[in-house]
């Protein structure tokens, strides 16, 4: 995907916020503008730009514009089901989730195990909810529900992205060398991260899901929810009250995805 560097950092707003912004958020906005290109390539957007009423990180499912760069139209979300199911998230929470779906589709058609697809058709859902640190708040949300392995993969591949690794077929991205330069330098966090998932038995499975994301980002790509119905179905624990109602430590964050409209 060809990304305009003077349309990006217009969404970032002035010059001010830019300067105040760092090297992390600005690589996470970066990444947050390119999968809401994917979604949004039937909209165009108005020709003079108007202050947000609200902060860049806030999860898309609460924006009326539906997106971090308010270029959607308003939109009405459809009531969940009593027993929501995962399928159901994607269909009326998650949807379009082209960049996840891409991603999954790539780490199904190259072979890849199970635990990696699933992982690469999870590891960005979370941005409905949360955009800062959604490495971290990612893993969080489907904890519960698959295997320790792919909730640490898709924690730790929010640092793992600033990290090449030729030999897992993983570039770092020339994008990031046009918008933030290339004396970019992680936060110290991300580094401290990235150190201690490097040196982890599990290191690739969250190296995979970087592998796969990068090539996530066409807007021409057909892709669908159904290829994968049955891999979660097999890795997706999926709680018989429904998402939400399960009374796990994270089925707030579920109901906050179900019900954003609720004021308190």
């Amino acid at each position: 995907m060809d990304i305009d560097r003077r349309a990006f950092l217009a969404t970032l707003g002035s010059a001010v916020a830019i300067e105040a912004m760092s090297a992390e958020a600005l690589a996470d906005a970066l990444e947050h503008h390119m999968i809401d290109r994917l979604d949004q390539t039937a909209v165009v957007q108005s020709g003079e730009r108007k202050e947000r009423p609200y902060r860049r990180g806030i999860g898309s499912v609460f924006v009326l514009s539906g997106s971090g760069d308010g270029v959607f139209a308003a939109n009405k979300l459809e009531p969940m089901p009593v027993k929501p199911t995962l399928l159901d998230f994607f269909k009326l929470r998650f949807a379009p989730a082209n960049h996840v779906l891409q991603s999954a589709t790539r780490a199904l058609k190259t072979g890849m195990n199970e635990e990696t697809i699933i992982a690469c058709l999870l590891h960005d859902v979370v941005l409905s909810l949360m955009k800062p640190d959604h490495g971290w708040w990612g893993a969080q949300l489907i904890e519960p529900y698959v295997s320790e392995r792919v909730s640490w993969a898709i924690r730790y591949h929010q640092a793992l992205r600033f990290y090449p690794d030729e030999a897992a077929g993983y570039e770092y991205p020339e994008m990031y060398n046009k918008i933030f330069g290339k004396d970019y330098v992680p936060a110290p966090h991300i580094k401290a991260a990235y150190t201690y998932a490097r040196n982890h038995k599990w290191y690739m499975n969250a190296r995979l899901i970087t592998v796969n994301d990068l090539y996530a980002f066409d807007p021409d790509a057909k892709v669908s929810i159904d290829p994968f119905i049955d891999i979660i179905g097999r890795h997706f624990k999926q709680p018989k009250e429904g998402l939400g109602n399960d009374n796990s430590p994270v089925a707030h964050m579920w109901r906050t995805l179900a019900s954003p409209d609720q004021p308190l």
